[in-house]
């Protein structure tokens, strides 16, 4: 056993699952988004909310280990703030409503694909892969899926797959993107900007100390897909 699963092990406590209190808090922050209701509350955020998300990875780390050795599952570097970009936005409520963490390629965490996890009042979504790629990684994708197209179809088209996920998610070109002809064989998997999917499950899910089970089981599912996409960036 590593050194940092028994440190994570002394730090968080063993995951039980997610609290209805916290899920009660973001229903309440949804209807308080302003940062004085915030301040007042801020540690049953803490407690009931980051702290949960926190033992959540730290209890999937050890399982994590052995499905995929080569992504980092970090309890304090992969949860998502709560405090949102309203830079760019028309919405500038300053709190995100919901709860969620990503986890990279060891020693790639800004330019590979992962795993996702997401929980907010009324649903959960737990999937993976690459979430809007720049030019340069979006060149490297859509190369190795034309010049690979046998293995990338073997995984995205295995029935298994296709029932449990439905295909990828994310938005498309509408024409063959730049360098490839319209009738290109895989020129539908071409058109994708993104490349990820997961499943979406109801939140009662995520309160059994069974969800870890869950989740790393659709993340093994997910494995081949996810080893692909870092093979064709060249991780």
């Amino acid at each position: 056993m590593r050194p940092e699963l028994v440190l994570d092990a002394d730090i968080y406590p063993p995951f039980n699952g997610f609290s209805k209190e916290g899920l009660q808090f973001l229903r309440r922050l949804k209807r308080n988004n302003n940062r004085d209701w915030f301040a007042k509350h801020k540690s049953e955020y803490e407690n009931f909310v980051k702290l949960p998300m926190q033992c959540f990875s730290a209890t999937l780390k050890a399982p994590m280990a052995k499905l995929a050795p080569e992504i980092d599952v970090n309890p304090k570097r992969g949860i998502f703030r709560i405090y949102r970009d309203t830079r760019f936005s028309k919405d500038k409520t300053p709190y995100k409503t919901h709860v969620a963490a990503v986890f990279h390629l060891r020693g790639h965490w800004e330019a590979s694909a992962g795993y996702y996890v997401h929980i907010e009042p009324g649903n959960v979504y737990v999937g993976g892969g690459i979430y809007m790629p720049d030019g340069h990684q979006l060149k490297k994708l859509r190369s190795a899926i034309a010049e690979r197209s046998d293995e990338f179809l073997s995984i995205v088209e295995r029935k298994s797959f296709e029932k449990l996920f439905r295909g990828l998610e994310g938005e498309k070109l509408q024409r063959a993107p730049l360098g490839y002809p319209a009738d290109h064989p895989m020129v539908e998997w071409l058109k994708h900007k993104s490349f990820y999917t997961g499943v979406t499950w109801e939140e009662k899910t995520c309160h059994s100390p069974k969800f870890v089970d869950r989740v790393v089981r659709i993340y093994s599912d997910l494995l081949p897909l996810i080893r692909f996409l870092n093979s064709a960036l060249g991780k």
